[in-house]
């Protein structure tokens, strides 16, 4: 009897315990274990795709390595590229000194097609923009009876344009053609520099439908002013080597765009 009460008491006692105890199991798994749940589940997932993460990380190594790689048509086309480079810097030869008693100054800028000549010649100036020249000539014709223009179609040609203003006034512009042994003016205009773009100027007639004692006069005005066989011929070894240099060069820009 009295055993049993003790073993009552004992277990009222306890009871109050017990639930502290197990309470504090539930926040602790709340707070703790609950993270910890979310971690080892983690884990536990890593490990479980661990055999598709390893394959995964493999075949981007393997296609990184693939895109590093230079396709073999592109280590064809550089041993080509070189090969021409190498071609043409042995076949160039200098020859671009200017003359003594060359009257413009000369401009020329890498990567650009056309260069450029100014002087002052009393109070003018004179702006010639030299154009790529013609290197190719025409098909050489066997009838005995061809006419001079063909044989002039047949040499190489130069075309510049000529500018000649004045401080704060019109501007002549020639549209010039230069051969071995001729300058042909093609056309002659009058620039204004106040004429808006929405304006047509009078462009004035054909100039090879001016009277012939005009274009003489034009002719030796020209002359004059720097226009002369003696400057074109040297302008048309000048244009030729310039090609050359022009075409170096865009190999070598070919070569480092297919290298990057």
């Amino acid at each position: 009897m009295a055993i049993n009460t003790i073993l009552r008491r004992s277990a009222s006692a306890l009871t109050p315990v017990a639930a502290r105890l197990l309470g504090g199991q539930r926040n602790l798994s709340h707070h703790c274990g609950g993270a910890l749940f979310s971690a080892v589940n983690h884990s536990q997932k890593l490990i479980s795709n661990s055999s598709f993460l390893v394959p995964a990380l493999s075949r981007y190594s393997f296609s990184a390595s693939s895109a590093l790689k230079r396709p073999t048509s592109d280590e064809s086309l550089l041993r080509v590229i070189e090969s021409e480079i190498q071609c043409s810097e042995e076949s160039f030869e200098e020859g671009d000194d200017i003359p003594e008693g060359f009257p413009f100054k000369l401009e020329d800028n890498l990567g650009q097609q056309t260069v450029s000549l100014t002087r002052e010649y009393q109070g003018e100036t004179i702006h010639v923009e030299v154009e790529p020249s013609s290197l190719v000539t025409g098909e050489e014709d066997d009838d005995d009876d061809a006419n001079d223009d063909s044989e002039q179609d047949n040499q190489t040609s130069l075309p510049m344009v000529v500018r000649v203003s004045k401080t704060g006034g019109p501007c002549l512009e020639f549209g010039v053609t230069a051969y071995a042994d001729e300058i042909v003016i093609d056309s002659l205009s009058v620039k204004d520099p106040e004429m808006t773009e929405d304006q047509l100027p009078y462009e004035g007639p054909r100039f090879d439908e001016l009277d012939e004692n005009l274009q003489k006069a034009f002719h030796k005005y020209l002359e004059i002013r720097g226009i002369k066989p003696s400057v074109t011929n040297f302008l048309h070894e000048y244009m030729v080597n310039k090609d050359h240099r022009e075409y170096t060069n865009w190999l070598k820009n070919l070569k480092k765009f297919v290298e990057a």
